[in-house]
């Protein structure tokens, strides 16, 4: 009984130690604290342990180590474009209303203009995977991947046998792949690209087998690039569900750019900075990364990223520095969406301001805790005007946001708080009314096959979902 006693003392006082370390020294945001003091104290032992592999804070902390000139020159180019922002000759005349947002992105992400990019747009995972695929077998230099899951199937083994073929030809080829999102991997899978020359390396891997203390920070881009002069980004990861394989989900509806012109620099940039945050085989001269090249495009694009070493959510305030541009629309698809009071208002405002404002949601979920979450932030939408969508024709994994047809984003991060501030992510967002009006019409074939979810459906919804979609909610800071 004496024993029991202690145990339970030891827990209580383990539990107010770490309530007080949430509370004290990481300095989260307040919806943050809660939902982990709820579970340190509803859970106790069970809450600490998941504190200990989910609860540590990146922001203060320099993972990414830049070499001093690097750092200078990064900046003084970043400098140099916040001081002629006002001077820039848009090709597409309209961006000029939009040099704020350019600037803003500029100041917090370090996000360089460029207007030079072409740009193909895929709805599809077999069109993405043709193109990359014959993109790679043109490869004459290097070939760069990123992806957050890689899966042990089909298109995973034609992808490392194309790989492995340009790795005999003499092409540089490195493969980064996030160790939770891929965790199905062994090194058997890769062994045809590393016998061939090749180089692997997984992001934030366990150092014990089993157990890793930073499973919670995962790497979600999903990037591309081919001689440092094409690159891919989207939403599409690596496996045959992608490509509409999978019988539970059927076809996967998701959105992905192909590249070409100096936005694939910044892409080329964060892959350098992971891959050598990651691998032993660093990439120390990068100049041959990066051809002096011009390029007959015109879209105008910022490559804007995001991580948990940042306390300053780049991509987030992207978001919102765009939703409140809109004078006439906002149309989103996210296949998750959780947003925080900041988002949520500005969503509200917008409605109550006039503004077309849609969302487009599955209609099916996947993660079935995250998905209960996100229905319970509809109502309040729908209450101010906000057409809410359910896509019905497989499963939609696109991330974008159309605002006046004039300017977008595409790219990894979802309307929730774990891309905002858990995840390293990546978007580029577009200026450019011809890409952006491309991306609209996508959105409106889409809602052919999507249900329209009204107030009166919404409030039909089963005694016993709103509870669960209640419980989620209150975990919503932490999912």
């Amino acid at each position: 009984m004496e024993v029991t006693q202690n145990l339970y003392l030891l827990l209580s006082l383990t539990n107010i130690l770490f309530a007080a370390t949430v509370i004290f020294l990481e300095r989260r945001n307040i919806g943050a604290t809660w939902a982990w003091i709820m579970v340190l104290f509803f859970l106790p032992g069970i809450g600490i342990i998941l504190y200990i592999f989910l609860g540590q804070n990146l922001s203060r902390r320099k993972i990414y180590k830049i070499k001093e000139e690097q750092r200078e020159f990064v900046q003084h180019l970043v400098e140099r474009q916040m001081r002629d922002i006002r001077q820039i000759h848009f090709h597409d005349p309209t961006m000029i209303h939009f040099q704020d947002m350019i600037y803003m992105n500029l100041a917090s992400g370090q996000a360089l203009y460029t207007q030079d990019n072409e740009i193909e747009i895929f709805t599809d995972g077999n069109s993405k995977f043709e193109s990359l695929l014959r993109a790679i077998g043109e490869a004459k230099h290097h070939i760069h991947l990123v992806y957050y899951i890689v899966k042990n199937d089909g298109l995973g083994a034609r992808l490392v046998e194309a790989l492995a073929a340009k790795a005999r030809e003499g092409v540089r080829v490195r493969f980064l792949y996030d160790q939770i999102g891929s965790s199905g991997l062994t090194r058997r899978f890769f062994l045809p690209l590393t016998e061939a020359g090749g180089k692997t390396a997984a992001f934030f891997p366990s150092k014990i087998p089993y157990l890793n203390f930073r499973l919670n920070y995962r790497n979600h881009r999903k990037l591309a690039i081919i001689d440092g002069t094409t690159g891919y980004i989207g939403g599409l990861n690596v496996g045959d569900e992608y490509l509409g394989l999978d019988k539970r989900f059927g076809d996967w509806r998701d959105t992905h750019l192909r590249v070409r012109g100096g936005a694939v620099f910044q892409m080329q940039m964060l892959f350098v900075l992971d891959w050598n945050l990651s691998s032993d085989n660093k990439i120390g001269d990068v100049t041959p990364y990066f051809p002096a090249a011009t390029h007959p495009g015109k879209v105008g694009m910022q490559i804007v990223s995001s991580g948990p070493n940042n306390e300053k959510e780049q991509i987030k305030k992207a978001y919102i520095k765009m939703i409140h541009a809109a004078k006439q629309s906002v149309w989103i698809q996210s296949p998750y969406f959780v947003p925080d009071e900041s988002l949520m208002t500005a969503l509200k405002m917008a409605a109550l301001s006039g503004v077309d404002v849609r969302i487009m949601l599955p209609g099916k979920p996947d993660h079935p805790l995250v998905y209960w979450a996100s229905t319970s932030y509809l109502g309040e939408l729908l209450s101010v005007g906000v057409k809410c969508y359910l896509y019905g024709k497989g499963f939609l994994h696109a991330k974008t946001i159309v605002v006046d047809g004039r300017v977008a984003s595409v790219g990894t991060a979802n309307i929730d708080l774990r891309s905002f501030k858990l995840n390293f992510e990546v978007n580029a967002v577009l200026y450019d009314t011809a890409t952006a009006t491309r991306l609209q019409h996508i959105f409106t074939d889409d809602q052919r096959n999507s249900e329209l979810l009204t107030e009166e459906n919404y409030r039909k919804r089963p005694l016993f979902k709103r509870f669960l979609e209640s419980c989620a909610r209150l975990l919503s800071p932490i999912l």
